[in-house]
């Protein structure tokens, strides 16, 4: 990426490492001999915060231009001119340039001291290349400076940024056992790290580990809001809105009061769950608060108000954030129209899409995605269309997924030459179509019983180097299997291996639907017993579509084998498989004495018992 001198000069200062368990030791070791080896008289640290706060009013291109200038000066400035500098390009993340900088520096001889330092390191970490920075701190220590709690600390964002969950924790435990005192915004940016990558309970043991002073060495906690408000937001995402909750009320009674987006954190976690109302009341007790909502609290709600089907109820939300002077944004917008699609009010959705040019409002691509894919829900592909041109006229771009709802639109209303001139438009847009776009293609041939053209398609795929994946194999054997080409389809299905695919479930049944419904149970029952010995586990649906074939032919003990085998795994039967049982039931009355082979199933499959019973009888 850079190759510049000052990162050669530095690595070759110290040996590179990343923080890995075979090399935990070296840092390890590099720390504690720093740390007995430094003498006294070690250079002075100019506390990083405040010898950068002068950049903040500084243009970045001023601040390039001064870096020119001071190069040129026969008597260079002090080291602090350039820190600050070089402090306003990193925060603008002018990365390139500020290698060069440094480049430049090392040149002319311009080492930099331990802020200029912590700066690069910095960056490498951001730019998550962790092992460059932790080069970067071998150089600090080489040139006598002790890292503090600010340079580990980036160090642990880069090792998260970079998904080195495990080393970043080690990390923090290796430094707090050799004396350095982690602050809120070490604990801050670990806490970050594990929420983003799906690890909060992780985060929660952490923090009720620091709450407890189990962590051990004194270590004082003092957590911010900005901390708790990380935290409930990474718990309420993973649905652990409960423990969110508890977080939130440990929050205030530590006397720190919630903001805005502590506050947005529960009530989106709120609405993820479906509890709206519960949303609802926590929105109105935050602005009898004072706290004044923003438009990411106000599109929250109207998004979950809209998955209710209560569209007109957002709509009134939308009228009361605009009267509260609070500018909605093509989110806002776009979920309301996306709630009117869904309940099939089209009318109304359009009426909207236009109102948002009419008063000033910026529409975006989703803007029309979204009314186009509730063109074509409804069936009104024609529209969906004319609103595609539209969009080309006004000078909107389209996007994948506007193909991708266009074809499927277009498919669904059996318009198969429309759907095929319109995929090969893509490329005029520059556009790639992604997996999607071929199984939509596939799906939609087989549908409208073109089969000729999906197995010509998938040919040409392959023959372009292009992978199929299994969900686009599925839609091709699929639609084998239903037109009868049983051959066909089993010579695809045997192919899986050689194109390193493995059969899903619904792959399974596919196939076995397609065995039942062409008279061959025996193979059907032998690739559900196969399965189960390649490692894939039938699911309900695998269970009633043999099922189904069996009873269909009239095979009651099959189908009475089968049931008492989900019972065995604690499956829990659907209404499907109720209609099977009573399909079976009624044919004839000498298939009653079945009822009472019938096993039963608890929890969820109670109920269904009771309707299986209770119709049979």
């Amino acid at each position: 990426m850079v190759s510049s001198t000052y990162a050669r000069r530095t690595a070759s200062a110290a040996k590179p490492f990343i923080l890995r368990p075979s090399e935990r030791d070296e840092l390890s070791t590099i720390i504690i001999r720093s740390q007995n080896s430094i003498p006294s008289t070690q250079p002075q640290q100019i506390p990083l915060k405040k010898s950068l706060k002068t950049d903040q009013n500084v243009n970045v291109n001023d601040a390039l231009k001064a870096f020119d200038d001071m190069l040129q000066l026969q008597t260079q400035p002090p080291i602090s001119s350039f820190n600050t500098v070089l402090g306003t390009v990193s925060k603008a993340k002018r990365y390139r340039d500020l290698f060069i900088m440094f480049d430049r520096m090392a040149e002319v001889d311009l080492l930099p001291d331990y802020i200029g330092m912590h700066i690069l390191l910095n960056c490498y970490c951001d730019l998550k290349r962790v092992g460059l920075g932790f080069a970067v701190m071998g150089g600090i220590i080489k040139r006598g400076y002790r890292p503090n709690i600010v340079t580990f600390t980036s160090l642990i964002k880069g090792l998260c940024l970079e998904d080195k969950l495990g080393d970043a924790l080690c990390l923090l435990r290796k430094i707090i056992g050799f004396g350095f005192r982690p602050n809120v915004k070490t604990w801050g940016t670990l806490v970050n790290g594990l929420c983003r990558s799906g690890n909060a309970n992780v985060a929660l043991r952490l923090h009720e580990e620091m709450r407890n002073g189990t962590v051990g060495f004194d270590l004082k906690f003092d957590p911010n809001l900005i901390y708790y408000s990380c935290l409930i937001d990474g718990l309420c995402k993973e649905g652990l809105v409960e423990k969110g909750e508890e977080l939130f009320r440990e929050m205030e009674g530590r006397g720190i009061s919630a903001d805005v987006v502590a506050y947005g954190a529960l009530i989106n976690g709120l609405c993820r769950i479906g509890d709206w109302e519960r949303g609802r009341d926590l929105f109105f007790q935050m602005m009898d608060r004072g706290i004044r909502p923003n438009v990411v609290t106000f599109n929250m709600l109207i998004d979950a108000l809209c998955k209710e089907g209560k569209t007109d109820e957002a709509s009134g939300l939308l009228d009361f954030m605009i009267r509260r002077g609070e500018k909605p944004d093509s989110i806002t917008f776009n979920t309301l129209i996306d709630g009117y699609c869904l309940e099939r009010r089209i009318g109304d959705a359009r009426k909207l899409f236009v109102s948002m040019r009419d008063e000033g409002h910026e529409r975006d691509v989703a803007s029309y995605n979204v009314l186009i894919n509730g063109y074509c829900k409804c069936g009104r592909s024609d529209e969906a269309m004319s609103l595609f041109k539209e969009m080309l006229c006004n000078k909107y771009k389209p996007t994948v997924i506007t193909f991708n709802t266009l074809l499927t639109g277009l498919f669904q209303k059996g318009k198969v030459k429309d759907a095929q001139e319109l995929y090969s438009s893509m490329k005029d847009y520059d556009l790639t179509p992604d997996s999607a776009t071929y199984s939509i293609l596939l799906d939609g041939f087989c549908k409208n019983d073109c089969l000729e053209e999906a197995i010509e398609f998938f040919q040409t795929l392959e023959k372009s180097g292009y992978k199929p994946n299994s969900v686009t194999c599925n839609c091709l054997l699929d639609g084998l299997c239903k037109a009868g080409k049983l051959d066909l389809a089993s010579e695809l299905f045997g192919r899986f291996s050689e194109m390193e695919l493995a059969p899903s479930a619904y792959t399974y049944s596919i196939m076995i639907n397609g065995f039942c419904k062409g008279g061959q149970l025996e193979k059907a029952n032998n690739l559900f017993s196969e399965m189960e010995k390649k490692g894939c586990a039938p699911d309900v649906a695998t269970f009633n579509t043999l099922m189904r074939g069996f009873c269909d032919n009239n095979d009651a003990d099959k189908v009475v084998e089968l049931l008492h085998l989900m019972a065995e795994r604690n499956f829990v039967p659907d209404s499907y498989t109720a209609a099977i049982v009573v399909d079976l039931l009624s044919k004839d009355e000498s298939y009653l004495k079945y009822l009472e082979l019938i096993p039963r199933f608890y929890d969820k499959g109670e109920e269904i018992e009771d309707k299986m019973n209770t119709e049979c009888r």
